[in-house]
């Protein structure tokens, strides 16, 4: 075997053997996933901004999709801050994480997700959650989410 193909095979495994690790960054491990399987978390907002950067008003869009708005948000939360509690029962959202990494502590996964820079996960209507950075700098987060017309334009 020449050391270019064994440079080779050695990269091939070490895809296969880290692809599993990939696949679930970000996402709820098998085998703990359910319904209210954590408790909601008391914890009010701190060290976090939220800064909506545009919104569009949807209902007059060809989609058309009334009492809706399209908004995007960045939030930057500091070392040990925390984004409260709160439900996507009406309001799906995306997160995409642009620098640092999230933990979160989701009603439909037993263990924290840690979530890292350049991940992305979607936020449907089973999910209820609250968000702590855990990390040493702070977490860059881009949010976009279907609000209700009319509702808070700081609703986390």
């Amino acid at each position: 075997m020449t050391r270019l193909s064994f440079v080779r095979l050695l990269a091939a495994a070490a895809m296969v053997a880290l692809a599993p690790v990939a696949a679930n960054a970000g996402q709820c491990p098998a085998g703990k996933t359910g319904v209210d399987v954590r408790p909601m978390d008391p914890s009010s907002a701190s060290k976090v901004t939220d800064t909506v950067l545009t919104t569009i008003d949807v209902a007059s869009e060809p989609s058309a999709i009334p009492g809706r708005s399209f908004r995007l948000r960045k939030l930057v939360v500091q070392p040990g801050g925390v984004v409260p509690w709160h439900s996507h029962g009406d309001r799906p959202a995306i997160i995409h994480v642009v620098s640092g990494e999230i933990t979160e502590f989701a009603s439909t996964c037993s263990v924290p997700i840690v979530h890292r820079a350049g991940d992305t996960t979607p936020e449907l209507h089973a999910t209820s959650h609250w968000w702590k950075n855990e990390g040493e700098v702070p977490a860059v987060l881009l949010s976009s989410d279907l609000l209700k017309t009319g509702g808070d334009a700081k609703m986390m």
